[in-house]
């Protein structure tokens, strides 16, 4: 049996997104830019894609621009922010975002931007006072993920994007995990950013989202053509494109499913994971997090080692984040967590898609037990 619970790394590309990318693969392959019909048939179908995206989010199509990924529209939220503010030099955001985040946060650092980067408790949620108190009238931008990768903690983004709205500073979101596991409203939720990476939503990976809510002034990241209204230069990359707006009817429709039955067996493995195996921590709030999410840790263990057994045995998870998978240090999340230190090497995340079944999940619950007994035989760590 091959079980995949690795779905904040990257999810299978769903039936019905591939269908719909086909046809631009082969008959209807003109550039959207050109004056012709071909390559106005495709435009109408760009200009679709925009809007189905713009109603997951409950947004206005004209405050959507397509990308190449999630990374790519991090960066052109804040380093966009920052240039279209030149006279600020302060950036906030936490110690627990992603790599392409913080990664751009500490690039500008080093063109002495002063970057405050906000805690987090032994849950890993934020301390709302810090905030109010970090933002200055030097503040250029703050960009808070709306959903952690690695524990799915969701963060008040309801409540920040209020407090950053009332200091008049502009504030991003990377809601590239929470995107269609949880209800997202730009009409009531006062963000001026957000980010989404598609192959978390189902569809090949290459595409992506940035929201800019109308009025927001950014530099864009990418110089040249007039596409996507000046604000991302290059070819539209229409199959994906396409198969992204499909991939936003699909998270509407399945987002009850996401909530209740993917809810229900991410539970069953943690509680089982839990109540089975000796000296194991669940890392996160217990309710306040997505739906498909568990961050499990085995104490006295590699998570490296775990990974390699379950492997062997058909099972795919994660130690972290995708993108930093090939170091061996600790997960900083797990650190600015304050997770101990023979906890935080040994935390695996179990992500679960619509796609998990009934049987792989009692199939993980059987396997990790021997698993973990058989490392800890083995680890210098155990007395």
């Amino acid at each position: 049996m091959e079980v995949y619970l690795d779905n904040n790394a990257t999810t299978r590309v769903a039936p019905e997104v591939l269908e719909a990318m086909m046809p631009f693969f082969k008959s209807e392959y003109g550039n959207p830019s050109s004056m012709h019909r071909i390559g106005g048939r495709v435009k109408k179908y760009i200009d679709k894609a925009r809007e189905r995206v713009a109603a997951l989010l409950n947004a206005d199509p004209s405050e959507i621009t397509f990308t190449s990924c999630g990374t790519e529209s991090d960066n052109t939220a804040i380093r966009g922010a920052v240039e279209a503010a030149p006279d600020k030099r302060h950036v906030i955001t936490t110690r627990v975002e992603h790599p392409a985040v913080l990664g751009m946060c500490r690039y500008l650092h080093k063109y002495n931007y002063r970057v405050t980067e906000l805690s987090v408790d032994k849950e890993g949620m934020l301390d709302l006072d810090e905030l109010r108190n970090a933002i200055t009238g030097d503040t250029a931008i703050v960009s808070i993920m709306w959903a952690n990768n690695e524990t799915g903690v969701i963060f008040p983004i309801d409540e920040i994007a209020q407090i950053v709205k009332e200091k008049g500073v502009v504030f991003h979101t990377d809601a590239v995990q929470a995107v269609g596991k949880v209800p997202i409203d730009l009409k009531k939720t006062p963000v001026d950013m957000l980010s989404i990476s598609g192959h978390k939503l189902h569809t090949p990976k290459g595409t992506g989202v940035l929201y800019r809510r109308k009025g927001v002034k950014i530099a864009p990241l990418i110089i040249g053509g007039h596409q996507e209204e000046g604000r991302r230069a290059g070819t539209e990359n229409v199959p994906y494109i396409v198969g992204l707006g499909r991939a936003c009817d699909l998270a509407a429709e399945h987002m009850e499913d996401e909530n209740t039955r993917v809810r229900s067996l991410r539970d069953r493995l943690e509680n089982t994971l839990l109540n089975t195996c000796p000296d194991t921590r669940r890392n996160g709030n217990a309710e306040r997090r997505l739906p498909n999410t568990s961050n499990i840790s085995f104490e006295y263990i590699e998570g490296e080692s775990i990974l390699l057994m379950m492997d062997n045995i058909g099972i795919a998870a994660s130690s972290g984040s995708a993108c930093t998978s090939g170091s061996l240090e600790p997960s900083h999340v797990m650190r600015a967590m304050g997770v101990p230190f023979t906890a935080a090497h040994g935390s695996i995340r179990f992500s679960l898609s619509r796609y998990n079944t009934e049987e792989e999940i009692d199939y993980t619950a059987a396997q990790m037990p021997p698993i973990i007994e058989r490392l800890r035989e083995l680890s210098p760590f155990v007395k």
